[in-house]
């Protein structure tokens, strides 16, 4: 297997500087390679073609996009395993998740191991069929 097929790519894509480069870091630790994203159009334009890769999205910034840009990620989310984050775990949060076609959700402050965990088997394929 040449080195470049067996990268696995995770997209950190929040709003916030020190969420992403704590995530950055914790990907990095992990042998992943993070690619920190600060907006959904950031991330929409670094994305396009990746077949090999997951995508940690802060659902407060997906949710403040405008139409054409969450529907544009949608589209990338049909290819690519999301898995959803949130300072907040309300039903609007949960509820943008699902749309999303998030194989998980979790809480900010993320648990680390968790998050790797879920990272792993939707990167297996394992979440793409997962019911939400």
């Amino acid at each position: 297997m040449s080195k470049s097929a067996s990268v696995r790519i995770v997209y950190v894509v929040d709003g916030d500087a020190s969420v992403r480069e704590g995530m950055s870091r914790l990907m990095d630790s992990a042998g992943l390679e993070a690619r920190p994203c600060a907006s959904v159009p950031e991330f929409l334009d670094q994305a396009r073609g990746m077949r090999v890769a997951c995508v940690l999205l802060d659902v407060w910034g997906a949710r403040q996009c405008e139409l054409a840009v969450r529907n544009a990620l949608l589209a990338v989310a049909k290819v690519l395993p999301v898995i959803a984050l949130s300072s907040s775990d309300d039903p609007t949060a949960r509820q943008l998740a699902r749309e999303l076609g998030a194989q998980s959700f979790f809480r900010k402050p993320v648990d680390a191991a968790a998050l790797l965990d879920s990272i792993e088997w939707v990167m297996q394929g394992d979440g793409r069929s997962a019911p939400n």
